[in-house]
Formats: C-alpha cells, structure tokens, sequence
C-alpha cells in the first residue's frame, strides 16, 4: 500500500506542478517577505506591535518570525484554500474522477495521496517564505543573533534552528485548514465552493479569538494555534503552546479528513 500511495502521490503533484494556481501561491508566499524588507529598507519605523519587530534590524533571522504573524491572518489561509479546495473538485468538473477511479488503485489509497500533496503544498510554501526572508533580512541586516521573546540573545545559528522548530509548529494549524479544504472539495464538488469556504472558515477561527466571551475556548481554537510557535522563543523555551498545538491542530486535521475519506469511498461517479 505504501509504495501505491507513493506513486499517487507523486502523480498528484506533478498535478500541482502543471497549474498556475500552484505557482500563484508560492509566488505570492515568497513575494511577501521580499517586499516587506525593500519597504522597512526605505523607512525608519519597525512594526514594535509585533512579536520580534522591534529586532527587525538586528539581524535577518527576525523577518521570517515576524512575516509569520502577518501571513497567518488571512494570506497562509487562502494559499492552502487554492490548493486543498481543489484538489479533489478539480478532477469532478474536469471530468477524470472516472478515469482514476478505473485505475488498478483503491480509493483509500487515491484519496491519501491527494492528501499528502495537499499538505506537502503548504509546507512548501511555508519553507519557501522563510527562505526567501532570512536571504532577503540577511542581505539588508546580516546575519546576527536573535533576541528571544524573553529578551535574551542566541546565536545566529540557534536562531536558525529555533525557526525550523517554529516553522514546524506553524505548519499544525495550516494542515487543519488544508484537511478542512480537502473535506469541501469532496463533499461540494465545486472548487471556486471549496477555495471560499475553506478561507473563510480560517477567517471564522480567527473571528473567534479574537471576540470578547471566547476567553474559555480560546486556547483551542485553530486560529490561536498561529501563535504555538512563541513558545520556542522563550528562554527556557515554553512546551504549554507547542503541546497543545500539536493535539488540538491533530483533531482538527483528522475530524475533517476522516469525514473526506469516508464520502470519497463512498463516491458514487457513475452518477455524475
């Protein structure tokens, strides 16, 4: 089954490489790095309300930290929404659900690998944001100690891998959404459904963080799972939010994929 699934999943993103859609995302994931350090290059300000911008011009390692917090509102969202909205609405309008489903594969083992290119997209692009970022601050800033979120000063180098560390937090909440995305462009069978339903059920998690009365709930909402990552940047580093990120982002990843993967079993494509 493994070595089925492989081989799927490496026809799904050969899928991904041949769209635009795919390259608009991840244009767009490492654009906006780039062009937040051309404007702070020509400015005297900082974003201080920001975790880490008051260090922006320390050192390069800050603009990935602090792009994070920007991306995760709204930009992050619709990138994974683009691909995971569409990777199973696609094949319905385009009619080929048919042709893959007469292949020599089980349907379990189409709809993991449809899963897992999904989900390799969005760290893709994650990974791609933080590069082009510490190159670009690095560039305009060097590459110099980071100061932690306790004040405290680390190396370049251990600043490089608490990024990976946190990266790698960030990617938690992004699967969720991606799951979800995965969950509508199955049940809907509409991409251009599946892309707004999936953002702007992001955007209703963050909603929720944010209103007064969620106090209770908060703490294991999608969208606060976006901040995890502070909990590496703290000296020492805070498991709290990285433990609970891990378990909460795990439900609501595998509710939606669960629920996905029984309706695309259960598909019936001679009807369509």
């Amino acid at each position: 089954m493994i070595r089925a699934v492989a081989r799927i999943y490496s026809w799904e993103v050969a899928k991904l490489l041949a769209q635009k859609r795919t390259y608009l995302g991840l244009g767009a994931a490492m654009l906006v790095p780039l062009v937040f350090v051309i404007v702070l290059a020509f400015q005297s300000g900082r974003p201080n309300d920001v975790p880490l911008g008051r260090f922006i011009r320390e050192t390069g390692l800050a603009v990935p930290f602090v792009v994070l917090f920007f991306m995760s509102i709204w930009a992050f969202p619709l990138i994974t929404a683009l691909v995971a909205g569409d990777i199973v609405a696609a094949e319905t309008h385009n009619g080929t659900l048919k042709t893959i489903f007469t292949r020599s594969r089980e349907r379990g083992e189409i709809f993991l690998g449809k899963a897992l290119a999904s989900f390799s997209y969005t760290v893709a692009v994650v990974l791609a944001m933080a590069l082009v970022g510490v190159v670009a601050g690095t560039i305009a800033w060097g590459f110099h100690p980071l100061t932690s979120l306790s004040g405290s000063k680390v190396s370049a180098w251990h600043g490089l891998a608490l990024l990976a560390e946190s990266l790698g937090v960030y990617v938690l909440p992004l699967a969720g959404i991606a799951a979800f995305g995965v969950l509508l462009s199955t049940v809907t069978r509409n991409s251009a459904a599946s892309v707004v339903g999936t953002l702007m059920w992001a955007l209703l998690m963050q909603l929720l963080g944010v209103l007064p009365g969620t106090e209770g709930i908060r703490p294991y909402l999608l969208g606060i799972q976006f901040e995890a990552w502070h909990g590496f940047l703290r000296i020492p580093t805070d498991w709290s939010p990285v433990i609970r990120a891990v378990w909460v982002c795990g439900l609501f990843t595998a509710v939606p994929l669960f629920a996905a993967y029984l309706v695309f079993l259960r598909r019936d494509v001679a009807a369509e």
